[in-house]
């Protein structure tokens, strides 16, 4: 674990490597003859000045070594290696940050392998060295591939009877060589760029999915669930940044009774978006790829790699026109709201009230308080400034996401709502709005500037939390987006100044102040209380400590608005509220409300999805008491027990090869060991391409094997061979390979059955059975997903019986 770590580390610092230096060590090759079977391949490193270049051969968990990997199908086919790779004297040292003695090389390296070539037709050796290389600043991860001539030795030249012949070879034994089965690929990707402000871009990916077929969405269920869709942006930290996590569209979630979990997935389309920040204004082009898995009613195919390239010349820009509109429209109506609080409200007739009383005439006291309202939108538009000015996106991004910030805004939305409650007043120091009204008696344009920084100062207690939040919440999409929010809040507040100048008949229309502006603040206290936990909550999931998981989040939520509702209906009063005779219609309306919402939220104690609060309390997957719902019960393993097989027939359980499958059955995961004891029982073998998270594979387990007698046969007259083609443990060094069938790089297990199943099979979806004989010949055509378990049966047998007449 420590390696892979120090791995990640290293590739970490590979990709911020911004240095001229783009590849520290130069490598050559050549050959050396021994006898006409026996020859040294030589590496040379060619190391640049203050580089370090480490040996092969270094303790564990003490950095990255340089490793040499040969193509395993060529060295078990054409030369066997003599010893181990001979290097030249370095410098050995103990480094304090590994805490171990580290051997490397400056200047020069020279490496050295024996081989022995073993096929007379063999005419070349191909390797490949991954290595590490640092400075004093930095670390750089590299590799280059060999090719070796051996000499005296030509490639042969192939002539089109033998391509017919090896075409006919690889067919051999393979009862679905009639057949044309189709290679699926049911899901095509899409890219789209559009531009935002300070250097970033929204890269948008989206995934048309075929009818019938559904794609899984990025949520991590372990081994035993569905394999989710992953996105790897290449060369991100080099010439640009990710910000952020890939967000995605709404999926449909259902609970899967194999899996015994919610599942989310799309079906027709799906979208996905990651924001960059680009800081190479050279970059003109974003590569990405996407790992996906996919599956239908009657099979999943095995996770799939993808490219998706962007191109930033193309950019579009009315992703941020919307964008900036839905902040300006949100500010807007948040402005509208503190306009009903006690701070502010009373502020209109008596502003309004003052212009037109102290102007010489109406048209100026329009022009004035039009001045007025003006300045209300200066002042508070150039808070968004110096926000922007002052913070980019990426610091109030992190910020946003940091425990001290989430446990600072739950604190100060806890006071906040406290204070609308009555408990306590919050206001300025005295001083300040003293000085600033003393201002305002000057007259002129500059009194009425200091008239409206006098009206911010006032109503401070109940515009902070309201603008504050909104202002952080904008300032962490960055750009103009702090301006325009500030922009719409201040706008709605100076439009009613305008208006009311304008048109002072209106301000007798006003409802005069009274008990329900305090109403209208306590209901803003327990909303801020509410949303105050939503902050605490994003502390408890970053820190995983489980304290405030979903039951406990919705618990408290149901008291706070089950609390409001009460207030609203008149059952309890606060300080400040006025004695409460009746109650009005609209507030009789909104209790009503406020209750249906608190019912509407008990059945999420007990595992309900509750959608229309999606986003707020913990998710479900991870933060959750019961995810499945209270009193929630695992489905009981099938009665026949793996005791009660035949002991002789009992495979000896041989480590890795070997593990515990569905229903206890003992199968093999790998195909070679499992053909050998198939030979050693002489029982024929039955091969189950599946996945951990292959849906189809988990029903034909649960919902047809445990039918009729398919059990006992797959247990007793059967060698089960369980191959994974979703196994993403990586294979050794010296067995990872480039595919010539399919071009595609081997380095995971599931990687080398994958293969196996498309090339024999011409098909790359799970469930796929086979029945052979102990020579790895098929006795049947392959069955994929068969829902019926009479139909399963039939063939197994059929397969069992084909076996037997054989022998």
């Amino acid at each position: 674990m420590k390696k892979l770590i120090t791995l990640l580390l290293l590739c970490v610092s590979s990709y911020a490597v911004h240095a001229q230096v783009n590849n520290p060590v130069e490598w050559t090759s050549e050959i050396e003859k021994i006898s006409d079977t026996e020859f040294k391949l030589i590496y040379k490193a060619e190391i640049q000045t203050k580089w370090r270049l480490y040996s092969q051969y270094l303790e564990e968990n003490s950095g990255f070594p340089t490793e040499f990997m040969y193509d395993s199908i060529q060295k078990a086919d054409d030369f066997n290696l003599v010893g181990k790779n001979k290097e030249s004297k370095g410098i050995t040292k103990f480094d304090k940050v590994f805490q171990a003695k580290l051997t490397y090389f400056t200047g020069k390296a020279t490496f050295t392998q024996k081989v022995k070539v073993t096929n007379p037709d063999a005419y070349k050796i191909t390797s490949e060295v991954i290595y590490q290389s640092c400075d004093d600043e930095k670390c750089v991860l590299g590799d280059e591939t060999f090719t070796f001539k051996i000499p005296g030795r030509k490639a042969p030249v192939a002539t089109p009877d033998d391509k017919q012949e090896a075409d006919a070879s690889h067919t051999s034994g393979n009862a679905f060589q009639n057949e044309q089965p189709k290679v699926f690929d049911p899901v095509q990707w899409s890219s789209e760029v559009y531009k935002l402000p300070n250097n970033e871009y929204e890269l948008v990916m989206k995934a048309t999915v075929e009818d019938k077929w559904h794609l899984y969405s990025q949520k991590s269920y372990g081994d035993d669930g569905p394999f989710p869709t992953e996105f790897t942006f290449l060369e991100a930290g080099k010439k640009y940044s990710t910000v952020g996590k890939v967000e995605e569209s709404e999926t449909k979630e259902v609970f899967d009774k194999v899996f015994n979990k919610k599942i989310s997935f799309y079906e027709k389309e799906a979208t996905f978006t990651q924001k960059i920040k680009v800081t190479d204004t050279v970059v003109k082009n974003i590569k990405a790829e996407v790992l996906f898995m996919v599956c239908d009613d009657e099979k999943c195919l095995p996770p799939t790699v993808k490219d998706i390239e962007f191109d930033l010349t193309t950019a579009k820009n009315d992703k941020l026109d919307r964008s900036l509109w839905a902040t300006f429209l949100i500010a807007f109506l948040l402005g509208f709201g503190v306009l009903l609080t006690p701070c502010v409200f009373p502020m209109i007739p008596m502003t309004v009230s003052f212009f037109t009383k102290q102007s010489k005439n109406r048209g100026e006291g329009i022009r004035n308080a039009l001045l007025y309202g003006l300045f209300i939108i200066v002042i508070y538009t150039g808070l968004g400034t110096a926000m922007s000015a002052l913070f980019g996106s990426n610091f109030m991004y992190d910020l946003s996401t940091g425990v001290p910030f989430n446990l600072i805004m739950f604190f100060v939305l806890v006071i906040f709502a406290f204070s609308f409650m009555g408990a306590f007043e919050i206001m300025l120091p005295s001083s300040w709005m003293n000085k600033v009204d003393q201002q305002s008696n000057r007259g002129g344009i500059l009194g009425i500037f200091f008239m409206a920084l006098a009206l911010a100062v006032v109503s401070f207690s109940c515009t902070f939390p309201i603008a504050g939040t909104a202002l952080l919440e904008a300032a962490t999409i960055g750009g103009i987006t702090p301006i325009v929010s500030m922009l719409g809040f201040s706008t709605a507040i100076a439009i009613p100044f305008a208006l009311f100048a304008v048109f002072p008949g209106w301000l007798n229309s006003l409802p005069k102040s009274g008990g329900w502006l305090n109403t209208v603040k306590v209901v803003l206290g327990f909303l801020e209380l509410a949303f105050a936990f939503k902050f605490l909550s994003m502390v408890d999931i970053v820190l995983d400590l489980h304290i405030l998981d979903r039951e406990v989040f919705l618990a408290i939520w149901i008291a706070i608005f089950g609390t409001l509702a009460m207030y609203l209906f008149g059952k309890l009063q606060l300080p400040h509220d006025s004695p409460l005779q009746k109650i009005s219609v609209g507030r009789a309306c909104l209790g009503m409300l406020t209750l249906a919402f608190t019912i509407y939220m008990l059945p999420g104690l007990w595992g309900a999805p509750l959608k229309l609060i999606s986003g707020f309390p913990p998710p479900m997957n991870g933060n959750s008491e019961s995810p499945y719902g209270v009193g929630y019960k695992k489905r009981a393993k099938a009665t026949v027990s793996y005791s009660e097989a035949k002991k002789e027939d009992t495979p000896k359980i041989e480590g890795e090869f070997t593990h515990e499958g569905p229903h206890e059955i003992m199968a093999f995961l790998d195909y070679e060991k499992g053909l050998e004891y198939a030979k050693k029982v002489n029982k024929p073998v039955m091969i189950d391409f599946t996945g951990k998270s292959c849906v189809n594979c988990r029903k034909m387990e649960e919902q047809v094997w445990t039918e009729g007698n398919i059990l006992d046969m797959i247990r007793n007259d059967v060698v089960l061979i369980s191959l994974y083609a979703d196994d993403r443990t990586e294979l050794p060094k010296e067995e990872q390979y480039e595919s010539k069938a399919t071009g595609n790089r081997i380095r995971t297990i599931g990687d080398k059955w994958k293969e196996f199943q498309q090339t024999r099979y011409n098909t790359n979806a799970q469930p796929l059975y086979i029945i052979q004989d102990v020579n790895g010949r098929d006795l049947t055509k392959p069955a994929a997903y068969t829902p019926d378990p009479v139909e399963y049966e039939k063939w197994l047998k059929d397969g069992i019986d084909k076996f037997n007449k054989r022998k």
